[in-house]
């Protein structure tokens, strides 16, 4: 279980201020359809972060633990860093096209993904934890625990929203995951 509440408290914090978020809530401005934005998101999260933790998986059976420990550590603190950088979105991701707003939402959100601070945290999460799918339930959980929000509220809450101090928070997590790995802080249990 420490690996699903860890994987889900990670891209929860990640995500939020993410360009991922920052999509979910200009959809919403934009089509006024919550139900098959959160649908469209839940479905290219569950794809994309299952290819991330089928990586991830791999990287672990495939390095020896002193090298996996070294990236892994190695890629928390960038991921830390990464956290610290505000995202920003090409508008022309929302705009609408003959396939409806769930079609819209999978699409962007998959490609959205690819590449990006929650994806590759999925990675490293799956290669540090040898329970793939806690890693993956967690991630997505903590992808819709940001999102859905973001796609209820939509442009009410956002610039209130304290994005800077989250990122912080974020940047700090993934800084402690880090260290953690690389002084070889195993999980509970392992």
């Amino acid at each position: 279980m420490e690996a699903f509440f860890v994987s889900a408290l990670a891209v929860t914090i990640g995500e939020i201020g993410d360009k991922t978020q920052l999509l979910a809530l200009l959809l919403a401005v934009r089509f006024k359809r919550p139900v098959p934005i959160i649908l469209g998101i839940l479905v290219a999260t569950l794809l994309n972060h299952t290819l991330a933790g089928l990586l991830g998986e791999w990287i672990r059976a495939t390095l020896n633990p002193d090298t996996l420990r070294w990236i892994l550590g190695i890629s928390f603190l960038l991921i830390a860093a990464w956290a610290l950088k505000p995202d920003e979105i090409d508008e022309k991701a929302s705009e609408h096209g003959r396939y409806g707003v769930f079609a819209i939402t999978c699409v962007a959100f998959f490609f959205a993904e690819i590449g990006d601070k929650t994806q590759l945290a999925t990675v490293a999460l799956a290669a540090k934890y040898s329970a793939l799918s806690q890693v993956v339930a967690g991630t997505i959980l903590g992808m819709m625990i940001a999102d859905v929000p973001a796609v209820i509220l939509g442009k009410v809450a956002s610039p209130k929203f304290p994005f800077k101090l989250v990122r912080y928070v974020s940047a700090v997590i993934f800084a402690i995951l880090g260290i953690a790995v690389l002084l070889g802080f195993q999980p509970i249990g392992a």
